[in-house]
C-alpha cells in the first residue's frame, strides 16, 4: 500500500486556492485514517481525473503517491501505468519506477519488472543512485531463480503469439541447440560463481587500471565504456597491451544468448559487411556472471552525434541525415535477408566507425573523399535482445513488448502481434531524432478504404 503523508489541514483558503491538491490530500489521508476506508476509492480517482493533465503536477511527488494508491486498488494496475506514461506523471522521478517494478515482481511478473528498472534507468531518473541500488537487489533476489529457470513456462501469447524475451523461450532455444553452445569457438563455461582476485561487483565502484583474470585471459580495465539497466560495458587492454583493446560486458545474471546472435552474425552475414554488426571474440561464463568480450570502437555512438548537435541548439546537416539513414537501410536489409531481428534499433546501439584514430585530422580530405566507404560508418550492437527466426516455424509472429520509451513500434503500442517491424519503427524514430532533435509522434488518420495511415506529427523540412 503507498503511503500519503500525513498533512494537516491547517493552510489558508488562498493557500488551498493556489495548490487545489491540497484539499484532496487532506480528504484522502482521512480516508485511510477511517476504520472502513470509506470512499477512498472515490476520491483517489476524482484527484486523478481532476489533476492528471494539471502542468503544476506532472513532477508533485504527492500526486505521484496518490497514483501509487489508485494502482494498488486496481487490478488492471498495467493501464494505470499506461495513463501515467500518456500523462507524463513523474517520469523522471525513480519512485515510478521502483514502485510498479516491485508491485510486478510481487505479482511474479519478473520480467516485466527487470524491463521498468531498465526503463527508468535508461532515463536517468533521480535519483539514479537509489533506483541502480533498487535494481541491483531485484537482480540479487532473482539471480537464482533466473539461473535455474524456474520462471514461468509460458512461450506463447493468446495461445497462438511467441514472446521471443521470456527467460524461458531463450533458456530452451539455447538447450536445444544443435550444435550445442559448448561446440561454438570462443564458448568458455566454468559453472562454478566467478572467484576472481577483483570482484565484478567493485567494478562500479572503482574499475579504473584493475586487472581482471578470466580463463587465463588478463584484462586491464582503462574505464567504463557505457551501461544500461542489464550490463555494464568496460574498455580494457588484454594482457596489458595498449595495441590489443577490447570491450568486456559484464552482465549479471549470465546471459549467453548475444553470444549465440554473434556466432549466427558470423556464418550468416557476408564478408564485406561484417563489421557492421560488431565482432565477439569469446563469451566467459559463469554460474552468476557472463563476460563478453568484443571489438571496442572509440568513436562514440550515433546517439553521442546527435547529443552534440542539440547542445548548441543546431540540427544536423541533411547530408548527414541522408548518409546514416542508407548505412542503417542496409544494416537491416542484410540483417533481415539473413533471418535476424536485432529487437533493440536505437541510435544508443549504432556505434560510430571511421577509418582514422582522430576523427580532426584532415577534414578537408573527409569531405572530398572517394572511393570506397566500407571502412566507416555504423556499427550495429548490443544483441539481447536478436531474435533468430531460423528458431521458430516459418510465419510464427511475435507479442514481446520491448517497453523502450520512444522505439515501441505501432504494433506493441496496439498490441497487435509484430515481426520485423520493430527494427523498421526503431529506423524511422532515428531519422526523426536526426532531423527533429526530437523523438517521433505519429497521428492514426483515415485513409481511402476505410483503412488507417500513421504519419508524424512535425512536418518534413522543406
Amino acid at each position: 500500500m503507498a503511503v500519503i503523508s500525513k498533512v494537516v489541514p491547517t493552510a489558508s483558503a488562498a493557500s488551498v486556492a493556489a495548490d487545489p491538491l491540497l484539499q484532496f490530500l487532506w480528504s484522502i489521508e482521512e480516508a485511510l485514517s477511517s476504520s472502513t476506508g470509506a470512499d477512498l476509492d472515490e476520491l483517489v480517482s476524482s484527484c486523478i481525473e481532476n489533476f492528471k493533465s494539471d502542468p503544476r503536477y506532472k513532477n508533485d511527488v504527492r500526486f505521484l503517491k496518490i497514483w501509487f494508491l489508485h494502482m494498488d486498488g486496481r487490478s488492471d494496475y498495467d493501464s494505470v501505468y499506461a495513463e501515467m506514461e500518456k500523462h507524463r506523471i513523474c517520469l523522471t522521478n525513480s519512485l515510478l519506477y521502483e514502485f510498479f517494478a516491485q508491485l510486478l515482481e510481487a505479482k511474479g511478473r519478473l520480467i516485466d519488472a527487470y524491463m521498468i528498472y531498465h526503463l527508468g534507468i535508461s532515463r536517468n531518473a533521480e535519483p539514479i543512485g537509489r533506483l541502480k541500488k533498487a535494481h541491483v537487489l531485484f537482480l540479487e533476489r532473482i539471480s537464482d531463480r533466473v539461473t535455474i529457470g524456474l520462471l514461468p513456462k509460458i512461450d506463447e501469447i493468446d495461445g497462438s503469439h511467441v514472446n521471443p524475451w521470456l527467460i524461458s523461450t531463450i533458456k530452451n532455444q539455447l538447450q536445444n541447440l544443435k550444435p550445442p553452445l559448448l561446440n561454438y569457438e570462443g564458448y568458455y563455461e566454468n559453472k562454478k560463481p566467478y572467484k576472481g582476485k577483483v570482484a565484478l561487483s567493485n567494478l562500479l565502484k572503482s574499475a579504473r587500471n584493475k586487472t581482471i583474470e578470466i580463463g587465463g585471459y588478463k584484462y586491464q580495465i582503462k574505464g567504463r565504456a557505457g551501461q544500461g539497466g542489464f550490463a555494464q560495458v568496460f574498455k580494457a587492454f588484454e594482457d596489458g597491451n595498449p595495441e590489443d583493446v577490447v570491450a568486456l560486458k559484464i552482465q549479471k545474471p549470465a546471459f549467453p544468448w548475444e553470444f549465440y546472435i554473434y556466432r549466427q552474425l558470423d556464418t550468416r552475414i557476408p564478408k564485406t559487411e561484417r563489421k557492421n554488426f560488431g565482432l565477439a571474440h569469446r563469451l566467459h561464463l559463469y554460474s552468476d556472471y557472463s563476460i563478453l568480450v568484443s571489438d571496442f570502437l572509440a568513436h562514440g555512438t550515433l546517439q553521442d552525434a546527435i547529443n552534440s548537435y542539440h547542445v548548441t541548439g543546431a540540427f544536423m546537416e541533411e547530408e548527414l541525415c541522408i548518409y546514416y539513414t542508407i548505412e542503417m537501410l542496409c544494416i537491416l536489409e542484410t540483417l533481415h535477408d539473413a533471418a535476424i531481428i536485432h529487437g533493440d534499433f536505437k541510435p544508443d546501439n549504432l556505434l560510430i566507425r571511421h577509418a582514422r584514430d582522430d576523427l580532426m585530422d584532415d577534414k578537408d580530405g573527409f569531405c572530398k573523399h572517394t572511393g570506397s566507404w566500407r571502412d566507416q560508418g555504423l556499427c550495429l550492437v548490443d544483441w539481447g535482445r536478436g531474435i533468430d527466426m531460423h528458431l521458430y516455424p516459418a510465419n510464427t509472429l511475435f507479442m514481446g513488448d520491448c517497453r523502450t520509451s520512444g522505439f515501441r513500434c505501432i504494433e506493441m503500442q496496439e498490441k497487435r502481434p509484430w515481426t520485423y517491424q520493430v527494427d523498421a519503427y526503431g529506423l524511422c524514430v532515428i531519422v526523426h531524432l536526426m532531423l527533429h532533435d526530437s523523438y517521433m509522434e505519429l497521428e492514426k488518420r483515415p485513409s481511402r478504404g476505410g483503412d488507417y495511415i500513421y504519419q508524424p506529427k512535425k512536418p518534413f523540412k522543406r
